[in-house]
Formats: structure tokens, C-alpha cells, sequence
């Protein structure tokens, strides 16, 4: 089943970034002949992306239905060599959303809740299924070298806090997850980013020790659609 799809797609190559919210980019013909003038695209992930929008590299856009905005496309994936990247920052949301109501991971025909707040975290999804009561903070990945996917591309605060918050809800009674839905296939690990941020990374080991579930989703990653393959991608902290 494909979670997410998106409506019209074509190709283009990534030129530059002014800023983090638009770049400068070029269409392609399907096969890669580029074409027309340079123009802007909003880029639906307001990270750095240092590692996969590089000068020259193959990106997909899909094109906005509203005629009245200013940028006529929006930058979703791009190609790391010959790796497909979903960068939209708003898709593992969606596509763990659907996961939880589709694969029965959570029981059958769960509850579930976008964006509620408990104690001073508003996590990303909360669900009730029989007697469970299950607080979710969903993390999309998509840094990765030789085949080992990290997280985060950038020192994280918030991550802390939500780890923090998850660590809490545990205490409290709850049942608590963290989800990292990994934005590209094929990966054979997950490994925090100690380098960009240690104490994501500690906390993270801190919060699994104290019965926080830890889920490393890889997803299936198409030119118009991403979706949850496999649930269980095995993950370490050591560097």
C-alpha cells in the first residue's frame, strides 16, 4: 500500500539555496535535459541538507495546485548519487500516521490523536487501543552515510525535550515511542548523530533504557510516493 503520493512530479537539477525556504532550480525533460529559464521552488524542509542538495544534483519537484502562489513548485526529494532522498519534512507524519491505522501495530482500529500535549511536550501523535495509551514523537531521517542513517542533521533542543517528555510519560503510566522513519531505502542502520549533537544522542539511550520504545522505520521511496516498508531497522549508540 502506498501511504502518501504525490499528485504531479517532474524532474529538475538543484542549483543553490538563497535561503532555507526557496531554491534555485532548473526543470528537466525525463531524461535529465535541462530546460527554460531558472526558477524558485519552496523547499518542504526548512533543515540544512548540506549532504543532498549539492550544486548540480538531481531533484524532483511537484507542482502546486494554487495558481496565486508565488513559487509554482515544491522540492520533495532529491538523488544522492544514485540514492533517492524524500526530503519534505511534512511526509513522515503522514505516512506514520497512516502506518499506525493501517498495519495494526497499535491494535486493531486504534484512536489516534494529531498533536496533543502532556506536561510541557506536545508530541506528534497520541493513541488509544483497549487499554493502551500510547504518546508518539515521530522524527524524519534523512542523513546517512555508507548505508547507515542518522539523526539529527542539526544540534536539536526540542529532540532533547521530546525525549525527555516521552522518558516522563513512561513514568506516568503511559506507553511512549519514539519514531524515526528513515526518508529513503536501503538503510542497514540507524546511529545517532553524536557528532552533530551528543546529547541527542545520550538521551535517546537514556530514554529506551527507561521504556521508551524505539522504532527505526525504513520506508520504500518512489519519484511520486513514499511509504513505510519495514518497521524494524536495528539501531546502536555506539559510534
Amino acid at each position: 500500500m502506498i501511504y502518501m503520493k504525490y499528485s504531479s512530479t517532474v524532474k529538475g537539477i538543484f542549483i543553490e539555496r538563497p535561503n532555507r525556504f526557496v531554491a534555485k532550480v532548473r526543470l528537466t525533460d525525463p531524461e535529465g535535459v535541462p530546460y527554460g529559464p531558472i526558477i524558485m521552488s519552496h523547499v518542504k524542509n526548512t533543515g540544512r541538507c548540506r549532504e543532498i542538495l549539492a550544486e548540480g544534483a538531481r531533484i524532483i519537484l511537484e507542482k502546486s495546485s494554487s495558481p496565486s502562489r508565488k513559487t509554482a513548485y515544491d522540492l520533495i526529494a532529491a538523488y544522492k548519487g544514485d540514492l533517492l532522498i524524500n526530503i519534505d519534512s511534512q511526509a513522515p507524519n503522514k505516512v506514520f500516521g497512516e502506518y499506525i491505522r493501517s498495519s495494526d501495530l497499535f491494535g486493531k482500529n486504534p484512536k489516534v490523536f494529531p498533536e496533543r500535549t502532556r506536561g510541557d511536550s506536545r508530541f506528534d501523535f497520541y493513541v488509544e487501543s483497549g487499554d493502551r495509551k500510547i504518546f508518539i514523537e515521530v522524527k524524519g531521517v534523512t542523513l546517512e552515510k555508507e548505508g547507515i542513517c542518522m539523526f539529527p542533521d542539526a544540534p536539536t533542543e526540542r529532540g532533547v525535550k521530546h525525549l525527555k517528555g516521552l522518558v516522563k510519560c513512561v513514568e506516568d503510566g503511559y506507553e511512549a515511542c519514539l519514531a524515526l522513519v528513515v526518508q529513503m531505502g536501503g538503510m542497514k542502520e540507524f546511529v545517532p548523530n553524536y557528532a552533530t549533537h551528543r546529547e541527542f544522542g545520550e538521551e535517546m539511550e537514556i530514554a529506551e533504557r527507561n521504556g521508551v520504545k524505539i522504532m527505526v522505520c525504513g520506508c520504500d521511496v518512489a519519484e511520486d510516493s513514499i511509504s513505510i516498508g519495514r518497521a524494524g531497522i536495528p539501531h546502536r549508540y555506539s559510534e
